[in-house]
């Protein structure tokens, strides 16, 4: 079946189920019931579906059903990661990945990365207030990464440039 006779046939079963529930409106052909339509009536001064919508409002909604909202609040803690923690140890600590939970924050320092490992529980309080409860459970925090002495796409297993010297 091609796309057109998919929603010809879609079509055909929504009406067949509205007509069984006995939903007006639910016509084959569209065209003889067109004198019996009603008038487009004006919405009143209370709030109504067809009223416009806050854009942050959609977009809640929108994510809520898609599910997106878990990921959303995961992106928050990336966004806002300044004001959740601190400007003192967002400036030397950084998030780099969060998944199932565990968020992973790289330091500058190992001085650093050890302090981040005392504070972690009011890391993860902080956190949890800010963007919501359940979305960062567990922190694992990372030094300064070591330079790679892997240049080039050959690699030779050793110890790299420093076993030729002396």
């Amino acid at each position: 079946m091609r796309g057109s006779d998919l929603a010809r046939a879609a079509l055909e079963a929504a009406r067949a189920s509205a007509k069984e529930r006995g939903v007006r409106g639910a016509r084959k052909g569209g065209t003889a019931a067109a004198g019996r339509r009603r008038r487009r009536r004006w919405s009143g001064p209370g709030p109504d579906d067809r009223d416009p919508q806050p854009l942050g409002r959609l977009a809640s909604r929108l994510a809520a059903d898609r599910g997106w909202a878990e990921r959303l609040a995961g992106g928050q803690v990336f966004a806002r990661w300044p004001k959740l923690v601190g400007e003192d140890v967002a400036e030397h600590a950084q998030p780099v990945a969060l998944s199932d939970g565990e968020l992973t924050v790289q330091a500058d320092s190992t001085a650093w990365a050890t302090q981040l490992r005392l504070l972690q529980r009011d890391l993860l309080k902080r956190i949890a207030a800010g963007v919501g409860q359940g979305v960062v459970q567990k922190l694992k925090v990372q030094g300064p990464a070591a330079p790679s002495w892997r240049y080039g796409p050959r690699h030779v297993p050793g110890r790299g440039p420093r076993d030729t010297y002396g």
